[in-house]
């Protein structure tokens, strides 16, 4: 029996990821030709199960840019470094951690759905019970073809900030303070960097207060990547 090949990326075992495919499609299309930006900083802290953390922005949460969010391996596993829970493994292990979360997402739905789609037209089980058995067994080899995809791109997202530009070094930079700092109290500061000015978020080095306006030298980002130290510059 032959098929049409809309039948069978629209038959009721392959529907669900075909339509989950169409969305990020049209997603990746939204983000990069609407140029629509949504930042959203992801904090997944051991203690518990989900935490959005949004420190750099001072507890709320801002958008820009859902497919560049990466999910760092600190973030997860903990400053205490406690046993890996098995949702902890799971996201480290398969590259959830270390890229994008939304390109490596994409990237193991459209495997996922490559394998059951001609799996399923091949064998013929695209519109029966024995299809569902396909599509779900599919699932766990199609992390693993993922994850065999996905590990050469860690090196190109390591040179890249969350806007897809070479990141900046900004240590041993002198920046101007937007707003008092003290103690374990954090503000941010401008930056002068390749032309362009940039805001980012500074901390005390050693607690002393520094004052709105005044110039600091960054000395170091923190453990977490949050934030930098800075302290007093002296010309």
């Amino acid at each position: 029996m032959n098929a049409t090949l809309t039948e069978v990326l629209f038959s009721q075992v392959n529907i669900v990821l075909s339509i989950l495919l169409m969305i990020l499609i049209l997603y990746w299309i939204v983000t990069m030709i609407g140029g629509i930006d949504f930042d959203l900083d992801i904090d997944v802290d051991v203690d518990v199960d989900v935490d959005l953390d949004t420190g750099l922005e001072g507890g709320n949460m801002d958008f820009e840019d859902v497919s560049n969010v990466e999910v760092t391996k600190d973030n997860v596993v903990g400053k205490r470094r406690k046993p890996l829970k098995g949702w902890q493994i799971f996201l480290i292990y398969f590259n959830f951690v270390g890229l994008p979360f939304m390109f490596t997402f994409t990237c193991w739905i459209f495997i996922w759905w490559l394998m059951t789609t001609v799996t399923t037209a091949l064998t013929f089980t695209y519109d029966s019970v024995f299809g569902f058995a396909v599509m779900l067994i599919a699932l766990f080899p199609a992390l693993i073809v993922n994850k065999l995809f996905t590990t050469p791109f860690k090196g190109f997202f390591k040179h890249l900030n969350k806007d897809g530009d070479v990141a900046v070094d900004f240590l041993g930079r002198k920046a101007t303070l937007l707003s008092s700092i003290s103690g374990e109290k954090m503000g941010n500061a401008e930056v002068l960097a390749d032309g362009n000015a940039m805001s980012v978020y500074v901390k005390s080095l050693t607690g002393e207060p520094l004052v709105y306006g005044s110039t600091v030298l960054i000395i170091k980002q923190s453990a977490d990547q949050n934030y930098y130290l800075v302290e007093n510059y002296n010309d």
